[in-house]
């Protein structure tokens, strides 16, 4: 990277930190501090759920994939959107109703405490784990692009380059600094940002490293066989459909999603959240994946992991690639910013309700905040450690083998009389087991594959490594659930408690969009305009490409903006007629 692109990192960097320290005079209570106050336009928090589920992960995992295997990354991107828009239409909404500001307070008024418990921390740690894993992807790529001196005291001494931990500490103060001052709004703000700043950038990286190769025709007649296909090696149409089935749950069971349901004004916001979810990962996966997959005909001997950048690099001008470089910062932070207030806000009902029930609000936060500063810890020893695991592996184990067990149950006990907290424990505990013998004991050098009477198990789940665990996990909790439902002959005590919270929502005003973050972004994209412009004055000879970011952004922000105005404008007017 060149020294303006170092400007644009810390200038951006610095400017998320700000802008997240103006919700601070906003936080007056944990309600304002861990849902917005239930004030966030659909629009912002669908948004704020892709970018949730973005981050510099993205870039490494499915980059890499793509990069290795071709478009299967682009069908695995593509089954988040189709996930997302089937909890739309069947969740999103029934989580607003529900009338609660998280997914923990439902629990507890539908199962109890010791579920809640149960997964406050062991959920809790674990997202701060996996949390830290994505800060060390985006480490990895920021490392490549920092060669230093020989020696250097900051070096890492097998590559010569920016030390990757020292980098994953920076970034998780970083993120514990926005998480800490703004709260939600911070994080929705942000997440907005990033989308745009990230758009953009991929939007122009894509026809310059078509260019590169020569045209599509020339990409495909240089690609390795096999590398146009939508399923590849392991990444067969089952595990396809297992994904879509694992990642439903994710987006209508894990608090982090919850949040973004809860923390609108009315159901019809929610369902329209998830559809814009939806939407955006069935139409930019094709985008975000293409600069690895191209690249791959440029160099076959890069890192995997780095195919992303490396392919970035080779086409973007001077201060664009430390726009995009602190856009894929942005984007770990983001999904960072958002888990850790989903978790603060976990343990500080906790707190609350065990430790504390007379605290004033002012208590909540000042909790809040110090509960924040210690899962960031949580989440820099996971930037240290995850990747001694492998953080590809890590990912998807992770995922296909933990989610459903932990959701399903809680998605079921949204519609479902009779599920108590027994066969919530049940079905979570059986569930992991059953994932666990599968991926762990009948395969590989488990303790059950020399059993004689399970070879032919063990030879099937040989055949389909990748799927076998992601269908124990699946099944299994299903077949658990089902059991109870049909056992089952009694009203849980639960769902009159869940029945009464949803009543008394129904019973509160639709209150009105905040539209202050959505100025605050449309600020900050005439600010990173004119910084493009400034730059295309000063570098002529990729003054064109500056110019015309610089261009599409002044009009995105202007767009935004003036849309805004107008909404609070109309809005006044109608406040003065009623009056």
């Amino acid at each position: 990277m060149q020294s303006v692109d170092y400007i644009v990192i810390i200038l951006y960097v610095v400017g998320i930190v700000v802008a997240g320290m103006v919700f601070m005079g906003k936080m007056h209570s944990s309600k304002e501090m861990f849902a917005a106050g239930g004030q966030s336009p659909w629009w912002v928090s669908g948004l704020s759920a892709f970018m949730t589920q973005f981050s510099a992960g993205t870039f490494v995992v499915w980059g890499g994939i793509a990069y290795m295997y071709g478009v299967v990354a682009i069908a695995i991107n593509l089954c988040y959107g189709v996930s997302a828009l089937f909890v739309g239409w069947f969740i999103a909404g029934v989580w607003r109703k529900a009338g609660v500001d998280s997914a923990s307070e439902f629990l507890q008024l539908r199962y109890g405490g010791s579920i809640v418990q149960f997964y406050t921390w062991f959920k809790g740690f674990l997202t701060m784990a996996s949390t830290g894993g994505t800060v060390y992807a985006l480490s990895k790529i920021v490392s490549a692009l920092i060669p230093l001196p020989a020696g250097h005291a900051l070096a890492d001494p097998a590559t010569g380059h920016l030390s990757v931990p020292l980098i994953s500490v920076a970034l998780c103060v970083v993120v514990i600094v926005i998480t800490f001052a703004g709260g939600l709004w911070a994080v929705l703000m942000t997440d907005v940002l990033q989308f745009v700043i990230l758009t953009v950038s991929v939007v122009f990286v894509v026809p310059l490293i078509l260019a590169k190769v020569g045209g599509w025709g020339s990409f495909t007649a240089a690609a390795p066989e096999g590398f146009l296909a939508p399923v590849a090696a392991d990444f067969s149409i089952w595990f396809l459909l297992g994904w879509m089935i694992i990642n439903f749950f994710i987006f209508a069971a894990d608090w982090a999603f919850v949040q973004r349901w809860v923390c609108v004004p009315t159901a019809k916001d929610a369902k329209k959240a998830a559809y814009l979810l939806g939407a955006l990962y069935l139409a930019s996966p094709i985008f975000w994946m293409l600069p690895p997959l191209l690249y791959r005909v440029v160099n076959a001997d890069a890192d995997s992991e780095l195919a992303y950048i490396l392919a970035c690099k080779l086409v973007l001008p001077a201060g664009m690639v430390g726009l995009m470089v602190a856009a894929m910062a942005s984007a770990t932070a983001s999904q960072a910013t958002t888990r850790l207030n989903v978790f603060a806000g976990a343990f500080t009902e906790a707190y609350h309700r065990l430790v504390n029930k007379s605290a004033s609000e002012t208590q909540l936060v000042f909790v809040g905040r110090i509960i924040t500063i210690l899962l960031g810890l949580v989440v820099v020893a996971g930037a240290l450690l995850v990747p001694k695991y492998g953080y590809t592996r890590f990912t998807i184990d992770i995922n296909s083998l933990l989610y459903v067990p932990l959701f399903l149950p809680f998605v079921w006990g949204l519609f479902s009389k009779k599920i108590g907290v027994g066969a919530v424990w049940v079905t979570t505990i059986f569930g992991f087991i059953a994932g666990w013998v599968v991926k762990f004991a009948l395969s590989g050098d488990g303790f059950l594959t020399n059993v004689e009477f399970l070879q032919p198990i063990v030879a099937l789940i040989e055949k389909n490594t990748r799927v076998s665990g992601m269908l124990g996990a699946i099944v299994t909790p299903f077949l658990i659930l089902i059991a109870f439902e049909l056992l089952g002959k009694k009203e849980d005590p639960g769902w009159a408690r869940a029945q009464n919270a949803k009543r008394v929502f129904h019973e509160q005003p639709v209150v009105e969009v905040d539209t202050m973050p959505g100025k605050m972004v449309a600020i900050s994209l005439g600010a990173i305009a004119l910084l493009m412009g400034l730059l295309a004055i000063f570098y002529q000879q990729e003054a064109g490409i500056l110019a015309l970011v610089s261009i599409v952004l002044f009009a995105i922000g202007g767009t935004l903006y003036v849309f805004l105005h107008q909404a609070d404008k109309s809005r006044r007017t109608s406040v003065l007629i009623d009056k």
